[in-house]
This record gives C-alpha cells, structure tokens and sequence, in this order.
C-alpha cells in the first residue's frame, strides 16, 4: 500500500471495512475485528491509529508473528490476513491488515472456552444475532434452511393431487407410493418432509413448493406484487397483491405433449402481470386477431421470477417484491448472494444454488434451465435485444435487485 492510500482511507474515517486501532491493543480485541470484518465483506483493520484519525503508530516488537499467531490461536476456520506496514509523514509507522471476504462462514473467536459470532455493523462490531448466526451458516453452506421444519404443519398440508402428478408424471416414478406410510416414507426422503421434536413436519422447501396454502405457516412465502402509473411507489397502485400458492403447477401429460391444468403461483403471477406488462393493437389483424405487443419479453420476466424464488434466502421473513412502474420492472429477491458469488460471475454463467431441493424440482418440472444459465443466455439477451439496454443486478447484504427496462 502507497502513503498516499494510507492516509486517504484514515481521512475517510471508519466504516463497516475500516476499523482504527491502538497499538496496545488486546488480542481477543483484535481476533473480534477480524472475524467480524471476514463475515462481512472484508476490510481493513489499522493498527497505530486512534479514533480520531491521529497517527500514534506501532511500538509493539515482532507485531506482525504476534497478529499470525493470534489468528492461528484465536479464530476458527483458518483465514489468511494480508500484514504490511506503511510508515506515513510523521516517521511513525502503521500496521495494515488486509481481510478478504470470508468462504467458510461463519467465523468465530476462541477464546476462554467460548466460540463467539461478531458481524460488522456500520463501524462497530457486534455479536451476531441468532438470526444473524443462521445467515452466515447459510452463506457458508452450513446451513440448508429449506430443509428446516415448518412449525404447525403436517403432511395434510400438502396438495396431495400435485404430489401424485409430480411422482407419477414428471418423475414417471415406477413405484408409487400407496399407504400413508410410504407416503411419509417417500417425502421424508425427498427432503419435502423432516421429523421435529417426535412429529413430522413440512419442510420449507415442501411447503413452498407443493403446499395448499404456504403463507399460513411461513408468512414469507408468495409474492407481493406492485403496479404503478408513475416511476415511484404511490398511494394509488393500479395492482397491489400478494399471491399465496403452490409454485409448481399441476400438468396433465400425454404422448401428444402436456397442459396446465391447475397452475402454481408462478402461472399465476404471469396472468396477473400480462395487462401491465403488454397492450393489445387497437385495431384487428387480416387474421381478425388483435396483435399483442409486449412491453417486457415475457420469457424474461419469468426466468427473473424463477431465480428470485429458486435463490431466495429464507431466512429473510420478508416476500419477493415485484414492482412494475413505467419505466422499468423490479424483482427483489430477499438475502444476499450466497457464499462468493457475485454479480459479475452470475452474469458469466457461474452457478451457487442456496436452495438444491427447490432448484431440482423446479428442473424436474422444465420451469427452469439445466444448465443454470438463464441470467447468461435468455435474461441479458433478451432485454437488450428488446429494450436496447442491458438490464441492472444490485447485490447487498439484504436483496438482489434485478431490474429490467420495456421496449422503447
């Protein structure tokens, strides 16, 4: 690191990656900067710089064995800190440690027999909530929450009719359960059943994706789904809805090919949205058909939709929002992306399910790609063949923001 760079970050102050510290610092002080900045985004901790921003420096001997071995002794699983130090106008000399974001979350300080969580918020850092703690198990793929039981629910929850069409005709399951106890028996395994406390219980993933009515036990299932005039939220929605529902649909398959013939939330949401998102001609074809013409490709909208409830992070007890204003479509899908992904590898085609059940029966069903290339191959080109510009990803630590734009 260049002088220049020191002091540009000590002029902007702390934040969530940047945390001033003293020389006499403790270890178990430091070890909860690190471990909160790893499960984070990284960052950079400053040693021999007061809170004001003041320069005091380093005198400590051997600081940089003394910070290796404190995070080898101190923080579990192993990270590998970057140490340097830049000595600045003063003469006096500044410790940087440099931390990249964290894959094995979540990290934790061992210290007096106790494994301790801290998360980074604004410039300080804290213990991690439990929610917090079951975040960051998730994103570092510890923690499969869509195999979490759903309190208050039972297998009678479920829509039996689409679990015998799912078995029967999609899968063209050879041996098909009978009694209520290979039914148990066969759901169990699928993952869409789990045993709680001597009772069985709907899985997440079992509920939301074959549940009759999920939004009853899992108030963050479904859609809630906006339609405004304008290009901001108002008090007068042309649509405000949220859309509670089975996703899958229910198909009936033959050699001629297949029909819906009860749908899930997903064809649902595409009938509720298709008046908002398209126009007919005002006057009639030679065929005596009125052409429709499409402000958004509707093949892109569902792929968008289909990734928001694929990928969505179910520890966030807050719906899909889907936004439709005049100038653009928002699909906000709650959680952050999971484990290192990133905005730009998911534009290149790089695949991290969060949620490998729903994401396998969503396949099993053709609602979404095998390959796992719907951002790659449909949503960018069909946007920008249709709107002439590329649409948006905004990633945080709360949502991804997908936002495409109509035709010209």
């Amino acid at each position: 690191m260049l002088k220049t760079e020191l002091l540009e970050i000590i002029a902007n102050g702390e934040n969530s990656g940047v945390e001033f510290k003293r020389d006499d610092i403790r270890p178990e002080q430091l070890a909860r900067e690190i471990v909160a900045m790893a499960n984070l985004q990284g960052g950079k901790v400053l040693i021999g710089v007061e809170d004001n921003g003041s320069i005091s420096g380093i005198q400590r001997p051997d600081l940089e064995e003394w910070v290796m071995n404190l995070v080898q002794d101190k923080i579990h699983p192993m990270i590998l800190p970057f140490y340097e130090e830049v000595r600045s106008d003063t003469h006096k000399t500044v410790a940087v440690i440099s931390l990249p974001q964290g894959i094995s979350k979540p990290y934790v300080v061992r210290d007096k027999g106790r494994e301790d969580i801290y998360i980074r918020v604004g410039s300080t850092s804290r213990l991690a909530t439990r929610e917090q703690q079951a975040r960051l198990f998730a994103l570092g793929g510890m923690l499969h929450t869509e195999i979490m039981p759903v309190p208050r629910t039972d297998m009678s929850c479920l829509d039996e009719a689409r679990l015998q069409n799912y078995l029967k005709d999609i899968l063209r399951d050879p041996d098909l359960p009978t009694t209520p106890h290979e039914w148990e028996t066969r759901l169990l395994g699928l993952g869409l059943l789990t045993e709680a406390a001597g009772h069985l219980c709907c899985t997440i993933a079992g509920l939301v994706l074959f549940g009759k009515h999920p939004r009853r036990y899992l108030k963050q299932a479904g859609l809630r789904v906006f339609a405004f005039k304008g290009e901001d939220k108002t008090y007068q929605a042309l649509l405000d809805d949220i859309m509670d529902g089975p996703m899958v649909g229910r198909w009936d398959i033959s050699d001629s090919g297949r029909s819906l013939v009860d749908g899930g939330i997903i064809e649902h949401f595409i009938k509720a949205i298709t008046p908002f998102i398209s126009e007919e001609a005002p006057d009639i074809d030679k065929h005596f058909r009125r052409e429709t013409h499409w402000h958004y490709p509707a093949e892109a909208v569902r792929e968008t939709l289909m990734n928001a409830l694929a990928h969505r992070d179910w520890t966030r007890c807050i719906e899909i929002e889907v936004g439709i204003y005049c100038n653009r479509l928002e699909i906000i899908s709650p959680g952050a992306l999971p484990n290192t992904m990133s905005v730009q590898k998911m534009i290149a085609g790089q695949r991290s399910a969060r949620n490998t059940i729903i994401m396998e029966v969503l396949r099993d069903y053709g609602y979404v790609d095998h390959r796992g290339m719907g951002v790659r191959t449909r949503i960018m080109p069909l946007i920008r063949a249709h709107s002439g510009k590329d649409p948006l990803f905004e990633a945080t630590e709360d949502h991804l923001k997908t936002v495409l734009y109509p035709s010209v």
